[in-house]
């Protein structure tokens, strides 16, 4: 019998989940051109919140030797997710935005993993996001500039543009979990991890499109 690898066994664990988090229909909406301009600038600033906890807890964990093969400076999102609302809403965007209820549960969790230094925790949320950025990113970025005929500027945070090979990066991204000398309880651990924060993504989605009935 073959043994299944760590990231093979997350992405098996996790893949309904993902589905889920793919099917709000928020994101369908945005999606299939029955979205709004607007509705994709409230994405992009819960995304910046979200980023901004996320990198925060990078730096945090940027000399743990576990967490440094995956902290990639080309992965960064925060500048890009600065620009774009600069971009969208204007220079007095910071004024503009404010985190939904999920984002600000999200944010707390984020930061309560790093302030626990919990390593695998962090990686959890990193590879949630980071992978899903490279992955179904790449399509979103794509429908968006066809929808509302936005080039580089607006889309900024799915161009990863210091990463020429994005299947070759996720799969070294993979390997690297593969590399790490977990335990079964703190793979599970893990596993659960990512699961909370597909969750959060899904329940994002459904705040998304309850602001947006009551506005």
């Amino acid at each position: 019998m073959s043994v299944v690898s760590f990231s093979q066994a997350l992405r098996e664990r996790t893949w309904t989940s993902h589905g889920d988090s793919e099917g709000a229909t928020f994101m369908n909406d945005l999606m299939t051109g029955k979205g709004t301009r607007e509705d994709y600038i409230a994405l992009v600033a819960q995304h910046y919140f979200i980023y901004e906890a996320l990198e925060r807890a990078a730096v945090r964990f940027a000399d743990d030797p576990v967490a440094v093969p995956f902290i990639a400076p080309q992965l960064t999102r925060l500048p890009a997710l600065e620009d774009d609302l600069e971009f969208l809403l204007g220079s007095d965007w910071r004024a503009r935005v404010s985190p939904l209820p999920t984002t600000d549960a999200y944010v707390k969790r984020i930061d309560e993993v790093a302030t626990e230094g919990w390593t695998g925790g962090f990686i959890a949320h990193h590879y949630t996001r980071y992978l899903g950025d490279l992955s179904g990113g790449q399509v979103i970025r794509t429908l968006m500039q066809r929808q509302f005929g936005f080039e580089t500027n607006g889309v900024g945070f799915y161009l990863f543009d210091q990463i020429a090979k994005p299947k070759e990066f996720k799969e070294t991204y993979r390997n690297e979990l593969d590399a790490v000398a977990w335990d079964a309880a703190e793979r599970e651990r893990v596993i659960d991890e990512v699961l909370t924060a597909y969750r959060f993504n899904t329940e994002l989605f459904v705040d998304l499109a309850e602001a947006k009935a009551a506005a």
